[in-house]
């Protein structure tokens, strides 16, 4: 890998970051993405992980996104995957937050990971919460219903990742406005009443 330059830098980074939130989803299909971007050169990451976009990487990740795309379709099996995936899914983000931040320093790689993880295990929490609400309302029905909008918000995020960065960066920022607003007007009602 020659040097890269400072919108090469950015594109990754930013890359990284929108992978990182799609991880909170989804822990392999944000992953499986990644990989195919190195494997065809669309993102760089550091030298020492290049090993992400391998043959044997690749075929992992497609058969680890088979298995938890489908086992979320089923309801007994998605809470159990919702409670394996509070870790799971925050390390998947900060290893891909940590690959995709090359060119910094190692000191800035890691706390990209530490502060990615830690937001992909906010989006995995707001997530079940839902799906915790969904399952009440009724009575687990809607589930998988829910369950495919969430692949499609984690595919379309981590295909804008590899594909255009920046665009999935402003994704992963309206999300965050969009999720705080609701918030924030949920607890000024509570506060109302």
């Amino acid at each position: 890998m020659g040097s890269l330059g400072p919108l090469d830098l950015a594109l990754t980074a930013a890359a990284g970051v929108a992978i990182a939130a799609a991880c909170g989803l989804r822990a392999f299909l944000p992953l499986l993405a990644l990989s195919l971007g190195v494997r065809f050169e669309l993102v760089h990451v550091h030298p020492g992980v290049e090993w992400i976009g391998s043959t044997a990487a690749t075929v992992t990740l497609v058969w680890a996104t088979i298995l938890e795309l489908a086992a979320d379709k089923v309801p007994a099996l998605d809470h159990l995957l919702d409670v394996a995936a509070l870790g799971v899914r925050p390390a998947a983000a900060a290893l891909a937050a940590w690959c995709t931040f090359v060119g910094a320093h190692p000191a800035i790689a890691v706390a990209a990971a530490v502060i990615l993880g830690a937001g992909a295990l906010g989006v995995h929490v707001t997530k079940a919460k839902v799906r915790l609400g969904s399952t009440a309302l009724t009575l687990g029905a809607a589930n998988p219903f829910v369950s495919f909008l969430e692949d499609a918000v984690a595919a379309g995020l981590a295909a804008l990742a590899v594909l255009a960065p920046i665009a999935a960066l402003t994704g992963v920022a309206l999300v965050v406005w969009a999720v705080r607003r609701a918030f924030r007007r949920r607890a000024s009602a509570r506060l109302s009443r």
